[in-house]
């Protein structure tokens, strides 16, 4: 006998910003206030679940490190940055992790994701996943120079990781259900704005796919 495949019912959160914007912070938060429960599904999770040798530290295109994640020092506006380079392997992380999310859903899982959409590909690779699902795209903005005040707080993060995809994470053309500023509110007020937006049905996600498919 095999189980039934039962209609997506998981509400999914899909949190976009830079790298320190307090993403992290912030779907914490939502799942202590949330009345129902939700899973939360990161980036840095699946990053960290890549083997060593494929988390490069500027290696080269013949090294390993280069499939994976590779953190590549960068000229960006006459000033060096970190940049954040995915290979093949790397790639398949991803569009992994967001076949995973559906998953969770699927099961009636709600789930909190925690990403950073560096290319446009990887939100059009959501919105054709998730196109079935409840999804409320939630922008985390934070001005800069707080942003880099967290990173050089943070332990093991390198300087201007969060400067050279600053801008490009949000440039991907879709319009957000809900925007929030890490920056002059706190993760608790954060988080209930968003929640405050889940009692109200998603949009612009899902009907960006519909008009564009």
């Amino acid at each position: 006998m095999t189980d039934q495949i039962s209609p997506p019912t998981g509400k999914i959160i899909l949190l976009n910003g830079s790298s320190s914007a307090g993403k992290t912070t912030l779907a914490l938060k939502i799942q202590q206030l949330s009345d129902e429960p939700f899973h939360h599904m990161a980036l840095d999770q699946f990053r960290d679940g890549l083997a060593g040798k494929y988390r490069g530290l500027n290696s080269p295109a013949t090294d390993q490190g280069s499939r994976g994640l590779n953190v590549v020092p960068i000229k960006k506006d006459g000033a060096w940055v970190t940049d954040v380079q995915f290979g093949d392997l790397g790639e398949r992380t991803l569009k992994g992790m967001r076949r995973a999310i559906a998953a969770f859903a699927t099961a009636g899982n709600n789930v909190v994701v925690d990403d950073l959409l560096f290319k446009p590909s990887y939100l059009y690779d959501y919105l054709k996943v998730l196109a079935d699902y409840d999804v409320w795209f939630i922008g985390i903005r934070c001005s800069l120079e707080v942003v880099n005040q967290r990173e050089a707080q943070r332990p093991g993060r390198f300087p201007g990781t969060a400067t050279s995809h600053f801008d490009v994470v949000h440039s991907h053309g879709v319009p957000y259900d809900l925007e929030v500023d890490t920056a002059i509110n706190t993760p608790r007020v954060c988080a209930q704005q968003i929640l405050k937006r889940l009692t109200s049905a998603p949009q612009t996600f899902n009907q960006h796919y519909q008009e564009n498919a």
